[in-house]
């Protein structure tokens, strides 16, 4: 199966000279309405609330331990809200709109922003990308996304159904959960890649040509698309766990350093299936070059066969004058 890779803008800009924080329109992938989710959990129990705004929310967040907000779709309504009920920076606001930003995280006095990349297959064989971002508060996560998925259902499941430390910690630990499952969202695709390089290299061996060169230049493709979503990832959950910010509390921070090391052990295994395609590339090279001589050392034994054969063709095909001279070639005349 041929894998292709839907290609996105590096990143959405305003045009020159619009003030900063400004919303732009949102994308065609993630318009529409904005779809939003609210949880309300404490370390006994967990609700489920279908809220129309963010304005609604804020009701049920008044007598909560502890809340998670998701927000499908960059509807710039719905993120203004944010801005009005919740004091995030339109700056901040700016970044989750305009797609395509580098992973990072932000502190501010009440929140921590943080942007991660994700890469996923979507079942046929296509690699899809989507930002997530996060916005962590003392007492309730927002996480907001491009499109619906089923992304953080497995997150969801487990708050829900009270498995694990999830209702018992803080919502900095629902963070974590959240990032995790992002970074483990690596781990298929990079399977996949595994399995595809071998299948290339098989075929490189067997029969080198176009088709395995076009599919492996696919998968290098992919591998640098990776690399680029993972390494500013790791960077990303490194300062985090480091962050001099209440909102990130010690007992969560070993949950952290866990899931940096799960973004380290994908960027090891990136950058050796890089060099594996590299070293594919050169068998390519080295699979035509040989194939080129064997079919040169074949023309040139045709060619060594019928030099000969030439030279008397030639020799014999002159117009020669038996009268002119002795030196002319006698046996034209003979029978």
């Amino acid at each position: 199966m041929t894998h292709h890779h839907r290609r996105r803008p590096v990143k959405r800009f305003a045009p020159p000279g619009t003030s900063p924080g400004t919303l732009l329109p949102p994308s065609a992938d993630a318009a529409g309405p904005a779809r939003l989710s609210l949880v309300v959990y404490d370390a006994g129990s967990a609700t489920v609330h279908a809220i129309g705004s963010v304005a609604d929310a804020l009701p049920l967040l008044a007598g909560a331990s502890n809340a998670w907000l998701s927000i499908t779709s960059h509807h710039s309504a719905a993120l203004k809200e944010l801005e009005t009920h919740f004091g995030v920076h339109p700056l901040v606001l700016e970044d989750i709109v305009n797609i395509g930003q580098r992973p990072k995280v932000e502190q501010s006095e009440k929140y921590a922003f943080v942007v991660v990349d994700i890469v996923r297959g979507n079942g046929n064989g296509d690699a899809e990308e989507e930002q997530v971002s996060l916005l962590l508060f003392d007492t309730l996560l927002v996480s907001i996304q491009e499109h619906e998925s089923e992304l953080f259902r497995p997150v969801e499941e487990r708050l829900l159904q009270g498995r694990g430390k999830m209702r018992s910690l803080g919502v900095d630990y629902l963070a974590y959960a959240v990032i995790d499952a992002m970074v483990d969202t690596f781990f298929p695709q990079l399977e996949a890649v595994g399995e595809a390089i071998d299948e290339v290299e098989d075929q490189l061996l067997e029969r080198p040509g176009r088709e395995a060169f076009e599919r492996l230049h696919i998968l290098k493709r992919k591998l640098l698309r990776l690399r680029r979503a993972t390494w500013p990832l790791r960077e990303a959950v490194g300062a985090l766990g480091r962050a001099d910010t209440p909102l990130v509390r010690e007992g969560t921070r070993v949950f952290l350093r866990d899931v940096y090391d799960h973004t380290v052990q994908i960027i090891d295994i990136i950058e050796t299936f890089r060099d594996m395609a590299a070293e594919l590339v050169d068998l390519y090279l080295s699979s035509m070059s040989n194939r080129l001589n064997e079919i040169m050392k074949v023309l040139a034994i045709i060619a060594t066969i019928f030099m000969p054969l030439s030279f008397l063709a030639a020799v014999y095909g002159m117009n020669f004058n038996p009268q002119a001279g002795p030196l002319s070639m006698p046996e034209l005349n003979w029978r």
